[in-house]
This record gives structure tokens, sequence and C-alpha cells, in this order.
């Protein structure tokens, strides 16, 4: 029987005799992982070019958390520690799954192991249904046709982009300028498997379809259900609709793909508000997977952007709805203080389902679902520790960028991977990053530098030190 069946069975024997009240069903879970957006991109975190109302209102009714951090400031890592609760250096994902001999070069794996713990398939394994809609790039990308499926890591439905294996949609993307529309597939649609196309400028709307049909499917089963709905908006290339293209700019066309994703995620949000079985006991979770794309997006305070270990680079938005589950003073709170880490999602959100990871699973991060519902703030007793992807020494004309970082309290300090060239600020007083305080503080470098660079070596190695992109 499975588990979420005898615990049911369970809970009965245990309210006929009196000795227990009713506990709460399971909680649906759906987590919203967006590409390349900044932290400063939703208007609910300063973005005054663009409205997201649909994910504002979640906002609204949920709460707000400003000192989010993704484990890596690129994709394919930051989305393996969301869904693994471990640093992805473990797993040998340090940066975005390209072609084979790219990989090789850099030093990181084709894809993410299958003997990863997954999130999903611990929530699977407890009798939750599961599917990822959308971006994946861990694995079947390029030339990487013989990576293992989606299935593999816990799911019992998905459909991806050119980034995964298995159902796909692949964008047409129309400049709305009377030429054609020109295929993008980066090498996907020669993979096999089921493809569609669709005009880029609409593709999140398969998704949610996807994922709104896959509920249905969960509810008429009784299951409680756990949704990746993971969007390739608002990465590049820019194709925006016909109306939303501004001045055709970089970033009017960002803004613009911003503008019309949060409009088909709506459908999604309204579909769980309006049904009280859900609205009572869904949680969605809200975020990005890495800074902003140089020219695009915006970190607004924070210093950097995607690639770099620096704030703008790792600090994401994170919005978390579920006014059925949490306490009601929190709904429409900000909290600032609390540090927590995209590593910390996969154990907190399988202690909400009353779910177990793998054996031996060693998540690195740490349950804090009463700090998502309002109900604690997160004292962190552990660092979060960075680092750089091996491929993003320079980025946009900044070169010998640092390798490592760790967050510590109110510290963050970075340094290259021998612990050299440190450099110490304050986030509290100095959030952005502009004070170098190191000469300040020269025993607080020297712990810092020692725990950092004993993380870094117990990872195992990329080619970071080594690697020259080719000419």
């Amino acid at each position: 029987m499975p588990r979420l069946l005898l615990a049911a069975a369970a809970l009965m024997l245990l309210v006929t005799a009196g000795s227990a009240a009713p506990v709460a069903a399971p909680p649906n879970i759906i987590l919203v992982l967006i590409d390349d957006m900044g932290w400063g991109d939703f208007s609910s975190f300063g973005n005054r070019e663009a409205r997201t109302g649909h994910i504002d209102r979640l906002a609204a009714e949920g709460r707000r958390f400003e000192s989010f951090y993704v484990n890596a400031p690129i994709c394919s890592p930051s989305r393996a520690a969301i869904l693994t609760g471990q640093y992805p250096q473990r797993w040998r994902i340090g940066s975005y799954l390209g072609n084979r001999r790219l990989n090789e070069a850099r030093g990181i794996a084709q894809w993410l192991d299958p003997a990863a713990p997954t999130l999903p398939r611990a929530l699977q394994r407890a009798g939750y249904a599961t599917g990822h809609f959308g971006k994946w790039h861990l694995g079947g990308q390029r030339d990487v046709g013989d990576a293992p499926s989606i299935a593999a890591y816990g799911f019992d439905a998905s459909l991806t982009n050119f980034e995964g294996l298995g159902p796909r949609v692949l964008p047409l993307l129309d400049p709305f300028d009377g030429t054609a529309p020109q295929r993008y597939a980066l090498g996907s649609d020669k993979l096999g498997g089921d493809i569609t196309w669709h005009d880029r400028s609409q593709v999140t709307s398969r998704f949610v379809s996807g994922a709104l049909a896959f509920i249905t499917r969960a509810e008429a089963a009784g299951r409680p259900f756990y949704l990746n709905l993971w969007p390739d908006d608002v990465h590049s290339p820019f194709f925006p609709p016909r109306d939303r293209r501004g001045d055709g700019s970089k970033r009017a066309l960002y803004l613009g793909v911003l503008e019309a994703m949060d409009e088909q995620l709506g459908v999604l949000f309204d579909h769980v508000r309006a049904s009280e079985r859900l609205r009572n006991n869904t949680l969605i979770l809200v975020m990005s997977d890495n800074g902003p794309e140089p020219g695009a997006g915006t970190a607004g305070p924070f210093r950097g952007t995607k690639g770099m270990l620096y704030e703008g680079g790792v600090r994401s938005p994170l919005i978390v709805w579920g006014p059925g589950m949490m306490r009601r003073p929190a709904i429409g709170s900000v909290d600032r203080q609390s540090v927590i880490a995209a590593m910390d999602l996969a154990p907190s959100l399988l202690q909400l389902a009353g779910a177990a990871p793998g054996p031996g699973a060693g998540l690195d991060g740490v349950p804090i679902q009463d700090v998502l519902l309002g109900k604690a703030r997160e004292r962190r007793a552990t660092p979060i520790f960075f680092r750089r992807p091996p491929d993003r020494d320079r980025i946009d004309g900044h070169d010998d960028l640092p390798d490592l970082a760790v967050r510590d309290g109110r510290w963050k300090l970075l340094c290259e991977y021998d612990g050299s060239e440190p450099q110490l600020y304050d986030l509290i007083d100095d959030p952005d990053e502009g004070t170098d305080v190191a000469a300040r503080h020269p025993a607080r470098v020297r712990t810092l530098t020692k725990a950092l660079l004993a993380w870094h070596r117990s990872m195992p190695a990329d080619a970071g030190a080594t690697y020259t992109a080719a000419p």
C-alpha cells in the first residue's frame, strides 16, 4: 500500500479512537522557476518599467523574501541544487550543460547523475503525483542525446524545451517584421522524440496548459501533486508578442517577454485561486534561477549579473503563496532578514509533505518550512558556499572575477581558488558590496577563507583554474 494511504489509514484509526485531532492533507506544491531574471524585475521588487501583476498578487497574498540565494549564478547548477537539496558541485554540475566537448573541457558532467537524491522522487514514494513542465537543462541538450529521461529523476509526466529529452515544445522566433519565423532548437530537433513547434512568445502558455492538465489528472486520482513549472522565459533570445516589443531595444524586448510571461503564468495562478480545495492546500513558490543577463534584466540595488558571485548573480527574488497554510499575520509581509538558500527548499518541502528523503541522501540544505509560512525567522547556523562556473572568469568586460564566495551571517567573503585577493563585505550595512572591509577585519577574513577553502576542496574539482574559452 502506498505510504500516503497507510498514513491516511493510521490517521483515521487515531481520530476514531479519539487520541488525535484531524491532520491537514499533504499540501500540493507548485515551484515556478523563471530563467535569467534579476532580483529587481518583478514590480513588487521595485521594477517601474513593467508590471507583473499576477506574480505581484501572489506576493500581496503571500510572503516576499529579499535574502534568498540560489546556489550558483548560472542555470544548470542552480536547478540541480533545487532538485537535490545539495550543492550542485557534488554531482559535477558547475555550469550550464552544453555539448559534449564543452562539458569535458570545463570538467563538468554531461547530465545530473540519476543516483542523486531528488525532491520529486521522494515525494513520488510518498504518494504524490509529480510533473515537470518547462526548461530542464540537467541533461539531454545539444548533442547529448543519451541522457536519462526526466522520468528517471522521479517525474510521472513532463513537457520540456530544447534543454531536455522527452515530449518537447520548440520555439519559432517571429520578429513580426514580415520575415518568416525561424526555428530555434540548438540541436534538439536532431535528438528525436515528440516535438511540437510553437511561437516563442507563447511557449510558456503551452507549459501552463500541460501543467493544468496534470493538476486535473492528479485531482481526479485523489493524489496530492508536486509540479515544476520552469519556463524558459525570460532567457534570450527575446521575442515578445507583437504588441509588447516597445522600441525594439534589448531592454524593451526583455520587458515585453517579462510581462507576457506573467500573464501566461497567471492562468495557472487564477485556476488555483478559484478552487477552494486547491486554494486552501497549495503552496506556490516563485523565484529565478540566477541573476540577469547584462543589458536585459536588473538586479535592483545589487552588484553583478548572471555568472558572477556578487549579490546580483546569486540573490534571487522569492515569493511564497499559500494563504490557507500561512500564519495569518504573515500574509502580505516582507522578510528581509532570513537568509535562505535554494538547497533549503527540498528538505523544507519534504517536511511539509510528511515525506522522507531517500536513504543516505545527505542533504546540504536545512529545513526552513516555518520561515516560508511566516511562523519563524531564519537564524542560519551554517554558511552558504559558492564556486563560480568554470567558464565565467571574465564577463562583460569584468576580468578575473572571484572564484569562490561564502555568506555567513552579515558577512560575505569572495576570493580566488587559493584564498588570495579576499574581499569582505558587510551585507547589512553595504548590501551592494561597494566597500571592501577586508583590511579592517583580518581575523574574520582568515576564518571565512579557511572554511571556504575547506568546502571548495571537499567538492569534486572542475577545470575553472585552467579553462580557456576557444577563440
